[in-house]
C-alpha cells in the first residue's frame, strides 16, 4: 500500500470544514483514499445506478439514510444533493460530516460555488506522484519506465500492462465521459483529437491548426479541449505576462496530467519505442512540470505556474512565481550537461534580476550540482519544489591535485565521494 501525501491535509481540513471535496481524474485513487481516511463514514457511491436513482428522485431521503456521516462517491451524478447537504450542515455544525468526491471538475466545482462556498475544502487528488513512489517496492529504474508507465494507482496495485490497461481507460472512462459531456457523434475524430494533443505536448496551443488537421472548427477545438481539462486529462500552462521590455509569447501550452496516456495516444508499445521517438523530450519537460504540480497539490499549495517565452529568441521551461519572488526551471531529458542548457536562465535572469541561487536545471541524470549560474538538479529529486532549495557544498578532508579552474564558464565544484560532501537542507516556502 502506497501512502497518499495528500491524505493528512484532507484529515485535517474534516476537522475544521462540514465538508470536504476530493477532485481529480478517474482512477486516480480518489475512493481508496477518502475510505481510507474516513472508515467510520457511510460510503454511497453514485455509480451505482440504484443509488443514483433514489439520490434524484428523493434527496432528502437518500441523505437522511446515509447517516451522521457519509462520503458520496461521483457527487456530480446528483448534484441536487449539494443545497440539501448546504441545509442540513448549517443546522448540525457538524465537522467532517460529508466527505464528497467527483471525477468532473467543472460540474462539480460549479455546484459547490453555488451550494456550499464558506463550507468546504476542495482538494484535487492526481494519480501518484514520483514522490509517493519512489522508495516504495513499485520504483523503477529510469525516467523513461515512468514515463510510459504513467502513475495511474491501478497499473501499479495489479501490476497490469500499462499499454492494455491505458487503451482501455481511453474507451471506458475518457471516451464514454467526454462523449456524455460533450454529445461527440464521431468517436473517431475525437480520437485523433486526442492523438493530436499528444503530439503537441509542450507545444503552444494553436485551435485553428488543430481543427484544420481534422476538418472541424475553432469553436469545436476549443470547447473540446476545455472539456479535456474539466475531466483532468489535460491542463494548459499559462505565459508569464511581464515582458521585461521584450515581446512575449500570450499564448498558452498544452500538458498530459499523466505521461503514460500520453503515451498511448502516441501507440508507444514499451520503453524502446519512446527513446526513438521524437516527442521524448517533449515527454519529459511534462514529466518533470506535472510532477511539480502533483507535490504542490499534496500539499494543498495553489500552483502559481508559468512558462516565459521572448517570442521565440529565448524560452523558460517553467517559472515558479513565490510571492514575488521567481523560480526559473529548464528542463532538459539528456544525461549529458552542455553549457547551452544554461543560455535560456543567463538570458532570463539578465532581463528579470532573479537570483542563480533560486535558478534551476533539471536534467535526466543524476547529478547534483551547484553552478555559478543555477543549481542542477537530477530527476528524481524534482520533488524539492514543493520546498526551498538550500544547498550547501562541504570540502572534505581529503582533495584531489588538480582542482577546477574557478575562472571557468559555469564552473561547478566536483560531486565525487573523494572530492566534496553534498549537504541538502529543506525548509518549506513562506
Amino acid at each position: 500500500m502506497i501512502n497518499r501525501l495528500l491524505g493528512l491535509k484532507i484529515s485535517q481540513s474534516a476537522e475544521k470544514m462540514p465538508v470536504v471535496a476530493v477532485t481529480g481524474p478517474r482512477q486516480s485513487g480518489k475512493s481508496t483514499l477518502i475510505q481510507q481516511c474516513f472508515p467510520e463514514h457511510t460510503y454511497l457511491n453514485l455509480e451505482d445506478i440504484e443509488l443514483r436513482k433514489f439520490a434524484l428522485s428523493d434527496p432528502k431521503g437518500f441523505l437522511q439514510n446515509a447517516g451522521k456521516k457519509a462520503i458520496i462517491d461521483e457527487v456530480q451524478y446528483a448534484p441536487e444533493l449539494l443545497s440539501y447537504i448546504q441545509v442540513i450542515t448549517d443546522r448540525e455544525k457538524i465537522a467532517g460530516q460529508f466527505i464528497l468526491s467527483g471525477s468532473q471538475n467543472l460540474l462539480l466545482m460549479q455546484s459547490i460555488a453555488q451550494s456550499l462556498a464558506g463550507r468546504v475544502a476542495i482538494f484535487n487528488l492526481l494519480p501518484f506522484s514520483l514522490q509517493e513512489i519512489q522508495h516504495t517496492d513499485f520504483a523503477l529504474p529510469n525516467y523513461e519506465a515512468y514515463i510510459f508507465k504513467g502513475f495511474y494507482p491501478r497499473i501499479y496495485d495489479l501490476n497490469l500492462d500499462p499499454t492494455d490497461w491505458l487503451q482501455d481507460y481511453l474507451k471506458t472512462y475518457v471516451e464514454r465521459d467526454v462523449r456524455q459531456l460533450l454529445n461527440v457523434g464521431d468517436l473517431a475524430i475525437f480520437r485523433r483529437f486526442l492523438e493530436i494533443c499528444a503530439g503537441r505536448i509542450g507545444q503552444l496551443v494553436n485551435f485553428s491548426d488543430m481543427g484544420n488537421m481534422i476538418g472541424i472548427s475553432y469553436q469545436t477545438i476549443r470547447k473540446w479541449l476545455s472539456v479535456l481539462e474539466t475531466s483532468f486529462i489535460v491542463y494548459t500552462l499559462q505565459p508569464y505576462h511581464q515582458n521585461f521590455n521584450k515581446r512575449i509569447v500570450k499564448t498558452p501550452k498544452l500538458y498530459f496530467y499523466d505521461t503514460g496516456l500520453a503515451c498511448a495516444l502516441l501507440n508507444l508499445r514499451n520503453v524502446e519505442d519512446l527513446n526513438l521517438h521524437f516527442a521524448k523530450g517533449a515527454l519529459f519537460e511534462n514529466f518533470i512540470i506535472t510532477e511539480i504540480l502533483k507535490n504542490q497539490l499534496n500539499q494543498n499549495i495553489p500552483p502559481k505556474n508559468y512558462f516565459w517565452n521572448a517570442s521565440g529568441s529565448h524560452e523558460i521551461d517553467l517559472l515558479l512565481d513565490k510571492g514575488g519572488r521567481l523560480l526559473p526551471i529548464e528542463i532538459k531529458s539528456s544525461r549529458t550537461i552542455s553549457n547551452h542548457f544554461f543560455d535560456g536562465l543567463t538570458y532570463f535572469q539578465s532581463l528579470s534580476g532573479a537570483s542563480s541561487t533560486e535558478s534551476y536545471l533539471i536534467y535526466g541524470g543524476d547529478e547534483v550540482q551547484k553552478r555559478s549560474v543555477a543549481q542542477v538538479l537530477g530527476w528524481k529529486i524534482c520533488t524539492i519544489f514543493r520546498c526551498k532549495i538550500s544547498i550547501t557544498f562541504i570540502k572534505p578532508a581529503r582533495f584531489s591535485k588538480r582542482s577546477p579552474n574557478p575562472k571557468s564558464e559555469n564552473r561547478t565544484q566536483p560531486l565525487s565521494s573523494t572530492a566534496t560532501t553534498l549537504r541538502t537542507s529543506f525548509s518549506k516556502f513562506a
